[in-house]
């Protein structure tokens, strides 16, 4: 059975194919990720599993997380995300997923949080050429007039304005799988996705895939 699973982007790179064609990837450190919990329709209503990645101090934790993670024996997950099934959940508490668990595919999704750029203006946020860049014009990189003087009277929601960029939930499907080296826990995935070396990212079996 395929299963999400949590990882670490570790960087780009690239490798070479079986006619010798140079391919970029990106590397994820996948798994091994553990089941904290395992949710039927029956008892919560849902099918669902919730799986957790890396550790996280007990120091840091609190209580009913430390509790929640002694319930699969293990100790308390960095990182949980809880994934929906169609059917019953065939596994159990305790079992610990790794990335062979991808290994039967071919496509993936990749879900990322995009790097964070702060408060930014409308050139770098969205592209806007802006205006003359010559002396005098008083109008170089702004989004120009943005309310109106009569009805609505107001600025239109969703209008494109200077403001926070990035950090981010982005999900980029259909990548190919290039290798998976079990041993080291590591996936090659064609291309590139959001998100910044060391960032936590989710891989998902393509809900689309193409050919």
């Amino acid at each position: 059975m395929n299963h999400t699973l949590i990882g670490k982007k570790i960087g780009m790179t690239q490798v070479f194919d079986e006619n010798n064609q140079q391919v970029p990837v990106t590397i994820i450190e996948t798994g091994p990720c553990t089941v904290t919990q395992v949710k039927t329709e029956e008892k919560d209503g849902y099918n669902a599993v919730q799986i957790g990645y890396g550790v996280k101090k007990d120091s840091r934790s609190t209580k009913t997380e430390i509790g929640h993670a002694k319930k699969s024996g293990g100790k308390v997950p960095a990182q949980v995300i809880e994934v929906r099934t169609e059917g019953t959940p065939e596994v159990k508490e305790g079992d610990v997923l790794t990335v062979s668990a991808l290994k039967d595919l071919q496509k993936v999704d990749v879900i990322g949080t995009t790097k964070g750029r702060g408060f930014q203006g409308v050139v770098k946020r969205y592209g806007f050429a802006g205006g003359p860049a010559s002396h005098g014009s008083m109008f170089h990189r702004r989004g120009g007039s943005y309310g109106m003087c009569q009805w609505p009277g107001h600025v239109i929601k969703g209008k494109k304005m200077p403001g926070h960029m990035g950090n981010a939930r982005r999900t980029v499907q259909n990548l190919k799988i290039v290798k998976i080296i079990e041993e080291k826990n590591l996936v090659l995935i064609k291309g590139s996705f959001p998100g910044p070396n060391g960032g936590i990212v989710t891989v998902r079996p393509a809900k689309k895939a193409k050919k």
